[in-house]
C-alpha cells in the first residue's frame, strides 16, 4: 500500500455492515464552545484512555454487571472531554455525545437521552441528518419509557413512533437514507456483532491488556445493538418497508443534461488517465488502454508491502479463486439492497449475514474485503473512461489489506517503503504523459494508531499516537513532494466516506493542498448531498457517487456508491476538457470545473457541470 493506513474509500453498504456501523446517525446534543479550554484543532489532538477488563470482551457485552464499571468509567472519560476542552468539529462532538446517549438507553436513563436529542440538530449539517438524527434511539427511548425494554408493547411502539415522525418528512431528501436504514436492518445479526469482538477486539485485549478509547465505545455500541436493537429487527424492517412500499419517489436526475460524450474526431490527440488503485481489467476497455512497444498495458504496481509486483488486478488466493463468482454476485447483492431491490442476490446476502456464525466472521468478512479490493479499480476506471474516445488507461496498481489483523502492522520501515513506491508511481505517470490521475483512496493518522494498537505495538496510548504520527508524517510528505513534482499532471482524489471534514482528520490526499489536486465529495443523481460523503475546505466539487454502474472484472456491470464513484467522474471530465483543449494546465482545468459548476444555496455542494466545462475550455482554445 501506498502510505500506512491506507484504504480504498469505495462507500457501499458490504463497509458499514462489516464495521458493524448504524445506519442512521447517532443522538447528540450541541455544546457550547469555551475559549479558555484547549482547542482541539485535529482528530489526533483528542486525549487518549485505556480500559482494563476484569473479563473476556463478549462477557463484558453480554453482562450487565460485567458492562456497568467499563461503561461508567468510559461515560466519564468521555464526558471530561466534552467538558474540558473546545471542540469546534462537529462530528467530533456528534460522536462523543452519540456515546454517552447510548449509554443512557442502556442504564435506563431514557428521559437524559430524550433530552439530549432535542438538540441534536444544531450540531447536524446535512439536510437529511437533520431530519433523522436519532429517529431510532428516540422512538426507542419514547418506547422504553412507557412500556419497558423488551414487551411487545415496546416493540410496537417503536416501529408506530418511527412511522409517525417519517410521515410529515419529504421523500426526496430522507428515501435513500431509509433505504439503507432497511438494508441495514435486515442484515442485522448476532453472529456478526459477536463475531467482531470475538475476533478484532478481544485480540486487542489479550494482546495489549487494556483496549483504548478508539475501540472501547465499540463495545458500548454492541451491547446497544444487541439488547436494544437485535430484539426489533422485524419491527424495523417492516417499519422501513411500509415506509418505502407507501410512496416511491422517482428522483430527478441532474447528471443526463450535464453529460458530455466526445464523438471520435482524428484530429484530437489522446489523454492518458492513469488510474491509481487496485487495478484494472484491461480486456474491458479495448482502444482505450495505453500499451507499451510490446503491446503490453501501460502498469507499475507494489504489493502491499511496497515490493515491487506485475499483474493488471489484485491476485485472488488459490483456495478462493473458485469463489469469485459468489464474491461478485454477492457485491450485486449488496447494491441491489442499497437500492431496494428484491433480487436473488440481495436475498442471498440478508439470509446469509443474518445467519452468520461467530466462527465464520473471520472468512466472511475477509472475503468481502477482498472482492471489494479486486473489483474496485476495474469500476473506477470504467466511471473514467466512460464517453471519451480520447482516454487511455495507465495503470497504477495497489494492493490494499483486507484481514482483520493489520497486514502489514506499521513500522518506520515499512512507512518509508511506501513514500519511496509514492514517489515511483508519481515518476512512472510523468514518463508515460499521463495528464489526469484518479485516486479513490485515502489514509490517516487514527487509521495508522488503530493499526499498531491492533498488531501489539506501542506500550500507551500516548507512544502510539508518537508513532503514528510519525508514520503518517512520512507518508504525507512523500505523496505531498510526489505531487508537486508532477506540475503537469492533474492529481483528482476522493473526499473520504466517513461524514468527517478531511481536514480535521488528516486525510490523505483528501486534505493535501497543492494547485494541482482537487479534492472531490459525493451526491446522488438529483445532486442531495450523500450521507456519507467527508467535506471541508479542500472538497471544491461534487460529483454523482450513489449507485453508479460500471464494470466488474469480467464484464459485468453493478452500481457502486461511494466517494470511490464521484471521484472518476470528475477525472473523466477533465479528461474530456483536455481532449478539446491539451494546452490546459492543471491549475487552469480546475478552474474552470469549479467556477461552471452550480454552488447550491446551502454553500455545501459545488455540482459538476461537464457540459458547462467542456465548453469553456473548447472556448478557451478558440481564443
Amino acid at each position: 500500500m501506498t502510505i500506512p493506513g491506507l484504504k480504498y474509500v469505495r462507500w457501499t453498504l458490504s463497509a458499514a455492515l462489516a464495521c458493524g456501523f448504524a445506519v442512521l446517525p447517532p443522538a447528540v446534543v450541541a455544546q457550547a464552545p469555551a475559549s479558555s479550554k484547549p482547542r482541539i484543532e485535529k482528530a489526533a489532538d483528542l486525549p487518549r484512555f485505556s480500559y482494563k477488563l476484569d473479563a473476556k470482551v463478549e462477557e463484558v457485552v453480554r453482562s450487565a454487571d460485567r458492562f456497568a464499571p467499563f461503561a461508567a468509567q468510559l461515560r466519564r472519560d468521555t464526558e471530561s472531554v466534552l467538558s474540558n476542552y473546545e471542540i469546534p468539529d462537529k462530528s467530533t462532538q456528534r460522536d462523543l455525545l452519540g456515546v454517552l446517549a447510548g449509554l443512557d438507553f442502556l442504564d435506563g436513563k431514557y428521559d437524559g437521552t430524550l433530552a439530549r436529542l432535542e438538540a441534536i440538530r444544531a450540531l447536524q449539517e446535512k439536510p437529511a441528518d437533520k431530519l433523522l438524527s436519532g429517529l431510532r434511539l428516540r422512538a426507542m427511548a419514547q418506547a422504553a419509557r412507557a412500556h419497558g425494554v423488551g414487551t411487545p408493547a415496546y416493540a410496537s411502539a417503536v416501529g408506530e413512533s418511527i412511522a409517525r415522525e417519517l410521515a410529515p418528512m419529504p421523500r426526496t431528501v430522507i428515501e435513500n437514507s431509509i433505504k439503507e436504514a432497511k438494508a441495514g436492518a435486515e442484515t442485522l445479526g448476532e453472529g456478526r456483532l459477536i463475531g467482531r469482538l470475538r475476533e478484532v477486539v478481544q485480540p486487542i485485549v489479550d494482546t495489549n491488556g487494556t483496549l483504548s478509547s478508539e475501540f472501547a465505545p465499540g463495545l458500548a455500541n454492541a451491547r446497544l445493538a444487541l439488547v436494544g436493537v437485535l430484539p426489533l429487527k422485524q419491527v424495523l424492517v417492516e417499519t422501513y418497508r411500509r415506509y418505502l412500499d407507501a410512496g416511491k419517489v422517482e428522483k430527478p436526475d441532474i447528471w443526463a443534461a450535464r453529460e458530455v460524450v466526445l464523438p471520435p474526431a482524428p484530429a484530437r490527440k489522446p489523454v492518458l488517465v492513469a488510474v491509481w488503485d487496485s487495478g484494472s481489467d484491461t480486456a474491458l476497455f479495448g482502444h482505450q488502454v495505453q500499451r507499451d512497444k510490446q503491446s503490453r498495458p501501460a502498469l507499475i504496481a507494489f504489493d502491499k508491502y511496497s515490493r515491487p509486483a506485475t499483474g493488471e488486478l489484485m491476485p485472488i488466493p488459490t483456495e478462493l479463486r473458485g469463489k469469485l463468482p459468489q464474491m461478485k454476485a454477492r457485491t450485486k447483492g449488496f447494491s441491489d439492497l442499497q437500492s431496494n431491490i428484491d433480487s436473488a442476490e440481495a436475498s442471498e446476502v440478508k439470509a446469509w449475514l443474518s445467519a452468520l456464525p461467530a466462527e465464520q466472521y473471520k472468512p466472511a468478512i475477509e472475503e468481502l474485503g477482498l472482492a471489494g479490493s479486486y473489483e474496485h479499480g476495474t469500476h473506477v476506471a470504467g466511471i473514467a473512461l466512460a464517453g471519451n474516445p480520447f482516454a487511455r488507461l495507465v495503470i497504477g496498481r495497489i494492493e490494499f489489506g483486507h484481514t482483520l489483523l493489520p497486514d502489514p502492522c506499521p513500522s518506520r520501515e515499512q512507512a518509508e517503503r511506501d513514500a519511496k513506491a509514492s514517489r515511483a508511481y508519481v515518476d512512472f505517470f510523468r514518463k508515460q504523459g499521463v495528464r489526469v490521475v484518479n485516486m479513490s483512496w485515502g489514509g490517516n493518522v487514527a487509521a495508522i494508531e488503530n493499526d499498531l494498537e491492533q498488531c501489539g505495538i506501542g506500550k500507551t496510548p500516548e507512544e502510539r499516537k508518537a508513532l503514528a504520527r510519525e508514520y503518517f508524517e512520512i507518508g504525507k510528505i512523500a505523496l505531498t513532494r510526489a505531487f508537486a513534482s508532477a506540475p503537469q499532471i492533474l492529481f483528482v482524489t476522493a473526499a473520504g466516506n466517513s461524514n468527517n471534514d478531511a481536514s480535521f482528520i488528516e486525510d490523505i490526499p483528501a486534505g493535501i493542498v497543492l494547485p494541482n489536486l482537487l479534492t472531490v465529495g459525493a451526491v446522488d443523481r438529483a445532486g442531495d448531498e450523500a450521507s456519507f460523503t467527508s467535506y471541508g475546505p479542500t472538497v471544491k466539487v461534487h460529483a454523482n457517487g450513489y449507485q453508479v454502474e460500471s464494470y466488474l472484472p469480467g464484464g459485468e456491470r453493478v452500481a457502486l456508491s461511494g466517494t470511490s464513484m464521484a471521484s472518476p467522474q470528475v477525472a473523466n471530465l477533465a479528461a474530456k476538457m483536455l481532449a478539446v483543449n491539451p494546452k490546459l494546465k492543471p491549475t487552469e482545468v480546475i478552474k474552470l470545473i469549479v467556477e461552471t459548476a452550480e454552488r447550491t444555496t446551502d454553500g455545501r455542494r459545488n455540482l459538476m457541470d461537464a457540459k458547462k466545462a467542456v465548453a469553456a475550455a473548447a472556448a478557451a482554445a478558440a481564443r
